[in-house]
């Protein structure tokens, strides 16, 4: 029986087992794991740390170690970003600051924005609607504009006919 791979997180950009991207962003991509490491490693020495005797020697010097490795990953992570240009709307900071995930902000921003076209499409057919409902009773009352406001337009007629010739003797 084959082993299997575990599935990516469900809001994972992508696959864990694929490659990073080649150049900076791969190189930033791999620093940024390897904070994430340091981290949970700084994270289970604490709370190891947290629960052992303290008059054992040596109890302490484990947590200094993860905070200098916590410290080198973010002082690479900043040395990287001065050449990148990739630019981070502030909103999605703050909303990740306080606890809201990025793939639900994606979400319901998407959503908003498919509501609002939405809602712009319907007012857009309804001042179409109104433009054509105005032009007719116009014509009704002024039939002398209606060339003026009905011209017959290449794109609105069907793609067999031809497109009608004005009578120049009219």
């Amino acid at each position: 029986m084959a082993a299997m791979t575990p599935a990516p997180a469900p809001d994972s950009p992508r696959s864990s087992q694929s490659p990073p991207p080649a150049g900076t962003q791969g190189d930033l991509e791999l620093e940024l794991l390897g904070l994430a490491n340091a981290l949970y490693n700084l994270g289970t020495t604490v709370i190891n740390d947290s629960t052992k005797e303290r008059d054992k020697p040596g109890g302490g010097k484990q947590v200094g170690l993860r905070v200098n490795e916590v410290i080198s990953h973010l002082a690479t992570i900043d040395t990287m970003a001065q050449d990148l240009r990739t630019m981070i709307p502030m909103q999605i900071l703050a909303d990740i600051d306080s606890a809201r995930n990025p793939m639900q902000l994606t979400r319901e921003r998407l959503e908003r924005a498919a509501t609002e076209n939405q809602f712009m499409n319907g007012k857009i057919v309804a001042i179409d609607s109104y433009r054509k409902y105005l032009n007719d009773a116009l014509i009704q009352s002024f039939p002398e504009l209606e060339d003026v406001l009905c011209p017959v337009k290449q794109e609105e007629l069907p793609a067999d006919l031809p497109a009608p010739e004005k009578d120049i003797a009219s």
